[in-house]
């Protein structure tokens, strides 16, 4: 932008000094020129590089951040491959799209894969058969271009907050040699979180427009599946609450719920019980973050949102993760069976809005701690917060969905050239609230985080540039919530 602006200012003395009708008028035109030639050049910037420049303006830090941090439970190895190229590899064909809630068989994984790469959507499933599963992994990883990355929602949370160099975060999760090798040297790992053996997950990906038989994938995604069992029983949980009283982390992450839906369903309850005791003994001065992931059973869900979601402060979700929230809880908009494209701003904070009602902290006669919600989507980000809890969530907002457009093109910044701009500039604010139904927000790039607020809720909204050839889509998610709760401030 400052090259351009100079290269107008030497262009425009020149003339006026070339000219003598220029120099006739004095300082009045050469004033005039320069502002008509700078509006010129302003307006003829790309979006993408006015939305860049204005998120980059607004994020500061918080006047009261973190300085120590402590993330679990799950961790793995991601063994990253091309999707269509691995099933191709294994001899399946396209054939039916199915969901299934746990797969059992290479046919299983054939159907939700495809179910999932039509829609273009995100999910995670359990894989039951161990052994099938052992040889699908060691086809995986010997598949060409496979690539091994830090996987699980706590290891790359943790990974993506110790990359800012300001903080001190300690990881407990099942680490394996692998896995230990590729973290951060300045991730702290307990004696106690050391195993010999790495728990792997299969990333297969896909790009936007890749095609399989009859299906065509309407944006680049992954689908993610395995046979943990160290994360699926969340077994270092209590192993975090013991390294709390001596790393004496200012905030908590927590992730792996949605790791236990494939057990058993009398031991899952057990172990949530047990989960959420723990959760309880943590002192409340410590913040306690949620990070969601898929999930397809109800009841399952149901359980987390009443024994888990009031005992945390914040929780961190995607639009499959918060529509299926209000399906398994009746809420607003539960009829919807999936969304069609973009998540319609006004649904989304419905259900954010009925979320913070029933089960947040939203007046004082209420036994709850959530008090934070952070939604994630393709093309747009939320941030709603009761007030009197968080500060600084305007930068939050922008920093999280900064991050999703650089990481996903493999760049440190935004590179305008690599993203597209695709998020509604103008939406209405709710669909069952009558007044806010009637009114109209709109975003401009550079004005890109509107902000309202519903009773006493506050909410904060910002556009994503999408990456138009993503390097890797595999914990976006995480970074986002990451980065967000990063620049987030206490009070």
């Amino acid at each position: 932008m400052w090259r351009v602006a100079a290269g107008v200012v030497l262009l425009a003395i020149g003339l006026f000094f070339m000219h003598p009708s220029c120099r006739l008028e004095g300082p009045q035109v050469l004033t005039r020129f320069l502002s008509q030639s700078l509006a010129r050049s302003s307006a003829e910037q790309p979006l993408e590089q006015l939305l860049a420049e204005a998120w980059d303006s607004m994020i500061i830090p918080p006047n009261v951040g973190w300085s120590r941090v402590a993330v679990g439970v799950n961790a793995c190895v991601d063994v990253v491959v091309c999707g269509v190229g691995l099933l191709q590899a294994l001899g399946l064909v396209p054939g039916t799209q199915v969901d299934h809630d746990t797969l059992q068989s290479q046919e299983d994984l054939r159907e939700t894969f495809s179910y999932f790469m039509e829609k273009g959507v995100a999910a995670e499933r359990f894989f039951a058969d161990k052994e099938l599963f052992k040889n699908i992994a060691a086809a995986a990883s010997q598949y060409p271009g496979a690539k091994h990355f830090v996987g699980g929602n706590a290891a790359l949370i943790g990974q993506k907050l110790g990359s800012s160099g300001n903080l001190s975060v300690l990881l407990c999760g099942p680490v394996g040699p692998k896995l230990h090798e590729l973290l951060d040297d300045q991730i702290i790992v307990p004696p106690e979180s050391l195993q010999d053996m790495d728990e792997f997950h299969l990333i297969l990906e896909y790009h936007a427009g890749e095609s399989w038989g009859e299906i065509n994938a309407p944006n680049a995604n992954r689908f993610i599946f395995s046979h943990d069992t160290s994360n699926a029983e969340m077994k270092m949980l209590e192993t975090l609450v013991l390294n709390l009283k001596e790393f004496k982390p200012e905030l908590i992450v927590l992730s792996g719920l949605h790791m236990m839906e494939g057990q058993e369903e009398e031991e899952r309850d057990r172990r949530l019980l047990e989960v959420a005791e723990l959760i309880s003994k943590i002192p409340n001065e410590i913040s306690v973050h949620l990070e969601l992931a898929s999930m397809t059973d109800t009841d399952y869900m149901n359980a987390i949102v009443e024994q888990v979601l009031t005992i945390v402060n914040s929780i961190g979700l995607n639009e499959q993760e918060l529509l299926f929230i209000s399906q398994a809880g009746s809420g607003p908009h539960s009829t919807q069976e999936f969304w069609n494209g973009a998540p319609d701003v006004g649904m989304v904070s419905d259900i954010i809005f009925w979320l913070l009602k029933e089960y947040g902290q939203t007046d004082q006669t209420k036994e709850s701690d959530l008090t934070r919600i952070h939604f994630h989507t393709l093309t747009y980000h939320m941030i709603a917060v009761i007030n009197g809890h968080w500060s600084n969530q305007n930068s939050s907002v922008a920093a999280g969905a900064r991050v999703a457009g650089s990481q996903a093109c493999g760049t440190d910044t935004i590179d305008p050239t690599k993203v597209v701009l695709k998020s509604p500039m103008q939406f209405v604010l709710s669909q069952m609230d009558k007044t806010l139904k009637a009114k109209k927000m709109t975003l401009s790039p550079t004005n890109p985080v509107g902000i309202w607020h519903r009773e006493n809720i506050s909410f904060f909204i910002t556009p994503v540039m999408v990456c138009i050839d993503p390097v890797r889509t595999v914990g976006l998610g995480d970074s986002i919530s990451a980065e967000g709760l990063l620049y987030s401030g206490r009070l």
